[in-house]
């Protein structure tokens, strides 16, 4: 079983505010997580903090004393919604392991939460050292297990702490000097990426990725290869449309050629299903490769519902009226759990939503209603597009890329939204601001029945 803790960038800033607060000595918090539970793979996912208060702690450069009264609801929650508990605390000398204190602490606590709940779920205890960096260990039914294996901080960066790589590690110092170099690949050599959708831009996002060395693709697509897909689709050939092929197996087919050592997971189903939401959430990232609304809205809930970072990529074209273009354009939207979502930003409203669920779930009902193609306005079954997808394909993994190791000028908080107009030669930013009040309550509740709280 692989273990791994996903919190946000406010969440992990909140703790490393409370834990050094520059006196130092040790303090200590605790996190209520939310948790996919899977076969192989095992995530807490960061749902609320709750601080001790100093005064309720003997403290000191080396250990920490609490009393233990703010379990008491974080009990009960925990019981109600099988919720795990995170203890974490801050090792202000910077020392790299759990002590024998730590050791005794962590029997007697996790020792009495066992006997308190019923299920036997795995907890967690962290450690914080100076600079933010986490490591940590599973409890396993009161008793103490094996390292966490990762440890993610979900902000307007990206950090990632392996257990195998000596504990608390990842976040190079020099990052410019880091991005796109060694530093860089080591990492994605560690991750594993759902990418959904696997047409137009998905195909290129999965190239490039590929490329770059990423450990595993998680692949979810429900359509099979067309002979109209041919001139958008990479590494798709005509035998693939004649044969009517799964595009996920086309991908997989191209990936392993490559030899460059992946693993895959391969979903040839609808993003709403059981089976692609739980493969989405185990993933340590996701890139939404979607041309309509309904499946990207899901997927934001499903990024907040397990605390994933989302890396979202749009092209859009307008006809002229006269048979031709009159705009070629594209987004790249980067979402973290808890801000701002695609709903918020203004880039689609619920009656598309509802429209693209009538259009799956009663697709005659649909075609009375709407009719819209790949270009707005005309239809076209081959537009030439392949040249776009890329453009913006490429800008979505540099994005991903630029919160491993920043490289830009600005802040990463100042590109929350890249957008492209080709027609006109331009990129415009936009900041990260405010937050979406419907999911935001959501943000780490993980697995729940029914999932992601909706009865569909």
């Amino acid at each position: 079983m692989e273990y791994s803790l996903r919190m946000t960038g406010a969440q992990a800033m909140l703790l490393e505010s409370h834990l050094f607060p520059g006196d130092g000595l040790e303090a200590v918090a605790l996190i209520l997580c939310g948790r996919r539970s899977g076969s192989k793979r095992h995530v807490f996912t960061a749902h609320k903090v709750f601080l001790v208060a100093y005064a309720q702690c003997t403290r000191d450069a080396d250990f920490v004393t609490w009393k233990t009264d703010v379990l008491d609801d974080l009990l009960e929650l925990a019981s109600e919604k099988d919720f795990a508990i995170v203890k974490v605390h801050s090792h202000p000398t910077g020392f790299p392991r759990f002590s024998q204190v730590d050791d005794k602490s962590d029997r007697e606590v996790f020792g009495s939460i066992s006997n308190y709940l019923e299920s036997k779920l795995p907890h967690a205890s962290v450690v914080m050292t100076p600079g933010g960096r986490m490591f940590g260990r599973v409890i396993l039914d009161g008793e103490l297990g094996p390292p966490i294996d990762l440890i993610q901080v979900v902000g307007d960066n990206l950090e990632f702490f392996h257990a195998h790589s000596g504990g608390a590690t990842a976040a190079f110092a020099g990052r410019h000097a880091q991005a796109f170099g060694k530093g860089t690949t080591e990492i994605l050599s560690k991750l594993s990426i759902a990418v959904v959708g696997c047409s137009g831009t998905g195909s290129i996002v999965i190239e490039l990725l590929t490329r770059l060395g990423v450990k595993k693709l998680i692949l979810i697509d429900p359509d099979h290869v067309e002979e109209r897909n041919l001139n958008r689709i990479v590494n798709s050939g005509k035998e693939d449309a004649y044969l009517n092929r799964p595009k996920v197996e086309v991908m997989a087919r191209a990936i392993s050629k490559a030899g460059l050592g992946q693993e895959l997971e391969l979903h040839p189903t609808n993003l709403i299903t059981e089976g692609a939401i739980k493969a989405i959430a185990e993933a340590d990232v996701v890139f939404g490769c979607m041309d309509g609304v309904e499946g990207r809205h899901w997927l934001n809930r499903i990024a907040t519902f397990y605390n994933l970072p989302y890396f979202d990529v749009g092209v859009r074209l307008d006809a002229d009226g006269n048979g031709g273009i009159d705009s070629i354009a594209g987004a790249v939207h980067y979402l973290q759990p808890g801000h701002s979502s695609l709903l918020s930003r203004g880039v689609y409203g619920m009656a598309r939503v509802e429209a693209e669920e009538l259009r799956r779930t009663n697709p005659e009902e649909y075609v009375r209603r709407i009719d819209e193609g790949y270009i707005r306005g005309v239809e076209e079954d081959r537009p030439a597009v392949i040249s776009v997808n890329m453009y913006f394909a490429s800008m979505a993994v540099n994005e991903f890329l630029a919160r491993l190791h920043e490289y830009r000028n600005q802040a990463n908080c100042e590109y929350a939204i890249v957008q492209g107009n080709l027609s006109e030669v331009q990129l415009l930013t936009e900041p990260e601001v405010g937050e979406c009040k419907a999911l935001k309550k959501f943000v780490g509740r993980g697995d729940c029945v029914p999932l992601l709280e909706r009865p569909m």
